[in-house]
């Protein structure tokens, strides 16, 4: 079987998920640095991830408001989003990832870890969050 493939996408990191070939459990696999401004690394990572590990399908939060309007941190998921898309043959689907970040760093807390190792890592969990949730959800 393929492997669906999360994105916490985010102006300055970029968290990566990915599922096992059962598309059972979502694991973090790494956090992308980008300047938010040139999205060609952040492209490029990803579609050699795609490659890598067997992506059929890709899944990207999107940070949407609790008011229902749109952000300007949404409009810039759905473009990359796009890009993404372009770039791998792969049109993705847009989970609302309200409050993941904030479940990560409080789960990362509770675990002990804080400061710099969490800031290296939480974008990752965010984006097990959202694959895990996709996953159950499409579980049959």
């Amino acid at each position: 079987m393929s492997r669906v493939m999360a994105i916490d996408f985010g102006m300055r990191r970029i968290g990566v998920a990915v599922s096992d070939p059962m598309r059972i459990m979502a694991q973090g696999l790494e956090t992308i640095n980008w300047n938010g401004i040139d999205s060609s690394y952040a492209l490029d990572r990803l579609e050699r991830i795609i490659k890598e590990k067997e992506i059929a399908e890709i899944v990207i939060g999107k940070p949407s408001r609790t008011d229902g309007s749109v952000s300007e941190s949404e409009e810039k998921a759905v473009l990359f989003g796009k890009l993404l898309s372009e770039k791998s043959g792969i049109a993705p689907v847009f989970r609302d990832e309200r409050f993941t970040t904030v479940i990560a760093s409080q789960f990362l807390r509770e675990t002990g870890v804080s400061g710099k190792a969490k800031k290296k890592v939480v974008d990752q969990v965010a984006a097990e969050i959202i694959l895990q949730e996709y996953l159950d959800m499409h579980r049959s």
